[in-house]
């Protein structure tokens, strides 16, 4: 019988990817085009239904490929469990989110384990790429797909790999990022490598164990995470000091060594950033550890929405208004520039903080239609036109998009509050300030 590395190599094994998300169906996609037959699982019926007709719904993958490797029998979707049988290697790329008490959330993980779990055979490898706390893919991935009979490390192959997705970067993508891996056992990590190297073009960095794999993940977020709760909480003062924090950080820039930068904003969005460091503070109280540093800095970047609005509701005094009753438009609903994505977006929260407040809110954003969002349901302007801009009481930057009018905005405005800095370079200034 051919052993499962000779497979891989030879392009003979099965892919399956549980969750065809934004990181998900991209590693399917690269899957496909390297030459292995991939079946991508996934709950949600409308997405499957689109990707077998070869529609596609994510920025980073290119619509041509995804119609291609369709039509050629390379990929398909399914929501039948069944189908794991069929896979020699799968990888879980499902949602990692918080509950309401800002605790990890790892149904979903559990959920896509128990699923495969009746199909689990020997020489079968399960890679975890969803993001959790250090700990997971041992402590509930591995002792759900024993649950088989199988043993890991012997029957079957378990590790951990991070996803390392960044939506919108035009430069690094998942064939190009390098990949971190840890596995239950040498073996274990050893098939994976394997696997990534035929799958993706990028060096493979390996480490003892899952656990250092996941902390490496968390790490890199929380990393993140503190340095921008440092920028945030430096803007509050530089603004109360009425200096720029901009002009500070480029000045900080000029030094060649020992300082990277980063930048202020009305918060944090995004399917990382904002929750990992939660993940490791609720893991650290498992040890008796208060991760003071990261809380800290999650505070600080919890309350900048909050402050944005303040800031806000300042602007429109000196013009002699409130912000209850005041029309308002937000620029850029996204979590970051020039993407669709609006999970766990900053600016979700200025505008519900707006409209709590009494504020007439509008937004336009050139990648995001419509917000759908607990309690917001909300139709983005379809042109930015002078009218619409000369009716609003504040035009509110939240969102850097490269593609829109910032000239335009300057020109027809009352005023703006400018939270990403995004209009640096227009002038006249004498209606815009800077967060």
């Amino acid at each position: 019988m051919i052993s499962l590395k000779n497979k891989i190599k030879s392009k003979k094994a099965i892919l399956g990817v549980i969750g065809l998300g934004y990181v998900g169906l991209p590693l399917a996609v690269e899957g496909s085009k390297s030459g292995f037959y991939t079946i991508g699982f996934e709950i949600n019926q409308n997405r499957t239904n689109m990707i077998n007709q070869g529609q596609n719904y994510i920025n980073d993958v290119n619509d041509n490929d995804l119609t291609y490797l369709v039509k050629k029998g390379m990929l398909k979707a399914t929501s039948d469990f069944k189908e794991a049988i069929k896979c020699d290697c799968i990888c879980i790329c499902v949602p990692t989110p918080l509950d309401l008490h800002q605790q990890p959330d790892t149904s979903h993980i559990k959920r896509a384990t128990e699923s495969i779990t009746p199909y689990l055979h020997k020489e079968m490898l399960i890679i975890l790429e969803s993001t959790s706390y250090p700990g997971t893919t041992e402590e509930l991935v591995k002792p759900i797909l024993e649950k088989s009979g199988l043993k890991c490390g012997k029957d079957f192959y378990l590790a951990f790999s991070p996803e390392r997705v960044d939506p919108g970067n035009t430069i690094y993508k998942i064939n190009n990022t390098p990949k971190v891996v840890g596995g239950c056992t040498k073996k274990c990590t050893d098939l994976s490598v394997t696997l990534y190297k035929e799958l993706l073009k990028t060096p493979i960095f390996r480490v003892s164990s899952p656990a250092v794999a996941e902390m490496e993940k968390i790490l890199e977020n929380t990393y993140r995470n503190i340095n921008i709760g440092l920028v945030n909480a430096l803007a509050i003062l530089c603004n109360k000091m009425n200096i720029s924090i901009w002009e500070v950080i480029d000045a900080a820039k000029s030094k060649p060594y020992g300082f990277q930068a980063f930048y202020p904003g009305p918060g944090l969005g995004g399917h990382c950033i904002p929750l990992d460091p939660y993940y490791l503070s609720w893991k650290a109280r498992e040890y008796g550890c208060h991760t003071t540093i990261i809380e800290s800095s999650m505070m600080i970047n919890d309350k900048m929405p909050e402050y944005c609005v303040e800031r806000a509701g300042k602007i429109l005094n000196r013009l002699k208004k409130s912000l209850n009753g005041s029309k308002i438009l937000i620029l850029g609903v996204a979590y970051k520039q020039n993407i669709k994505d609006y999970r766990e977006s900053p600016a979700i929260k200025v505008i519900e903080k707006l409209i709590e407040m009494g504020s007439e809110v509008c937004y336009y954003d050139p990648f995001v239609e419509k917000i759908e969002y607990e309690n917001i349901s909300l139709k983005g302007i379809t042109n930015l036109t002078p009218n619409i801009i000369k009716n609003k009481d504040l035009i509110m930057i939240t969102t850097a998009h490269s593609n829109v009018n910032y000239k335009l905005v300057q020109k027809y405005a009352k005023a703006i509050f400018d939270t990403k800095n995004v209009m640096c370079n227009i002038t006249p200034r004498d209606n815009i300030e800077v967060l």
